[in-house]
């Protein structure tokens, strides 16, 4: 018999960032936006908001409401994501320092505090 699938499948180990891994541009900006994007449907799914009333609340069409449920980031800007998170009740801190040792330039993360 063959082999098994599993060592005929090409596997790469994950640098934890995805987009990075596709060798998209500006990876850390697209991986803060995912992650500000799920937020959002916490919050909204949280709340027990249908589309239409996330979209009240956010002042936004109800089709953006839409997209970013679905993932459709591309145009949303990461600052708008977090205004539409202080709009859904959420603070959104943002800290600046030096970067460690050992890293050739700064990052961008999004973290969140447990149960947010």
């Amino acid at each position: 018999m063959g082999k098994k699938l599993q060592d005929r499948i090409a596997v790469a180990e994950s640098s934890g960032n995805v987009f990075a891994d596709l060798g998209l541009p500006e990876p850390e900006e697209e991986l803060a936006k995912a992650q500000l994007t799920s937020h959002i449907r916490r919050a909204i799914a949280r709340r027990h908001l249908s589309q239409a009333a996330a979209a009240a609340l956010m002042a936004i069409d109800q089709s953006k409401v839409s997209a970013l449920i679905n993932g459709r980031i591309d145009n949303f800007s990461s600052e708008r994501l977090m205004r539409l998170l202080t709009k859904l009740g959420q603070d959104v801190d943002i800290t600046v320092r030096a970067k460690t040792r050992g890293r050739a330039q700064g990052r961008i993360r999004v973290l969140s505090e447990a149960g947010v």
